[in-house]
């Protein structure tokens, strides 16, 4: 399997794909620079797949990359079960390409190639 290293020692990617989904869970679009929106997009397909079958299993699949944040404030409800309640329900007819990847253009200061990735 292929993937784009980012600079980063194993850990420290795994991390920051961790956070990158859990924050595009709650928030269903957030903005990154376009190499970590295209790699973070297989992570968060996996995710919805996951959440499509809706099987003990897979929650505990998921719960092992879906950092465990408030989603909610007003119901406390927390990324993972929004992940199976809403979004699985939404896709649940989709077979796949749940999200979207456009870029920005360049970012001030580095001159980083941005990108916003939502949730289609």
């Amino acid at each position: 399997m292929a993937y784009v290293k980012l600079g980063r020692v194993t850990g420290a990617r795994k991390a920051l794909f961790r956070d990158l989904a859990t924050d595009l869970i709650i928030n269903e679009r957030i903005e990154t620079t376009h190499a970590k929106a295209k790699e973070l997009r297989s992570v968060v397909e996996k995710l919805i797949t996951l959440g499509k079958r809706g099987d003990l299993h897979a929650r505990r699949q998921a719960a092992t990359i879906v950092r465990n944040e408030v989603a909610n404030e007003e119901t406390g409800q927390l990324a993972l079960q929004k992940l199976f309640d809403e979004i699985a329900t939404r896709y649940q007819d989709r077979q796949g390409g749940y999200t979207r990847v456009l870029k920005l253009g360049p970012r001030r200061g580095d001159n980083a190639e941005m990108a916003i990735i939502e949730l289609v």
